[in-house]
């Protein structure tokens, strides 16, 4: 049986951790008509998929992909992509093929931690390409704080790394990372990662 349109509805508690903000907050925005909801015979706020998405367009909030996925007919995009890597050539060489193969994403580049994490909440990217070995921070902390931030929009994370460990790639994996990719890199496969999150 096919799924009728709009049977996915969002709480006001689910409009908060979709954006990433406290509960209240949502409730605010819909009270004062700024996101579009409706009343259950319970009284409890819903919100359809269609009016999240516009509203979160509207105040430059980064898109889950779930919410994408919920609208009929609607096209996941990622804002951005986040190159964090202290290697400035390395850095370098990945936007500018970045790019090149995706003329319509845009490409950001931070060299350490702190610059990953002003970009990170100024420009909300959709993906993240990670080097885990950072001066000042530690790429497994960074990498954490991205996963589990829901400010962030849970963005798709790639991570790179030089560093040699057994376990490392498990460990990754468990934070939640997408993909996982050793120095010296490929940039074809890194390009073939970036194109199967944009098209999923």
């Amino acid at each position: 049986m096919a799924q009728s349109e709009k049977t996915v509805l969002y709480s006001a508690l689910e409009v908060a951790k979709l954006c990433g903000v406290v509960n209240q907050t949502a409730i605010n925005w819909i009270k004062n008509k700024h996101l579009k909801a409706f009343n259950t015979p319970g009284g409890q706020f819903r919100v359809y998929p269609e009016d999240l998405l516009a509203f979160m367009k509207s105040r430059n909030i980064q898109i889950p992909q779930e919410v994408y996925s919920a609208c009929d007919g609607a096209e996941y995009t990622p804002k951005g992509l986040l190159i964090v890597d202290d290697d400035r050539g390395l850095n370098s060489v990945i936007a500018k093929y970045m790019l090149k193969e995706f003329e319509s994403l845009s490409v950001y580049q931070a060299f350490d931690g702190f610059e990953a994490g002003s970009l990170m909440a100024e420009k909300l990217p959709g993906i993240v390409i990670l080097d885990l070995n950072l001066p000042g921070i530690d790429g497994f902390d960074l990498c954490k704080r991205i996963n589990n931030n829901e400010r962030f929009g849970k963005p798709a994370v790639i991570v790179i790394t030089a560093l040699e460990s057994e376990n490392l790639e498990e460990k990754v994996s468990e934070m939640g990372v997408r993909c996982f990719m050793k120095k010296p890199l490929d940039l074809t496969r890194i390009s073939e990662v970036v194109k199967n999150i944009i098209e999923k």
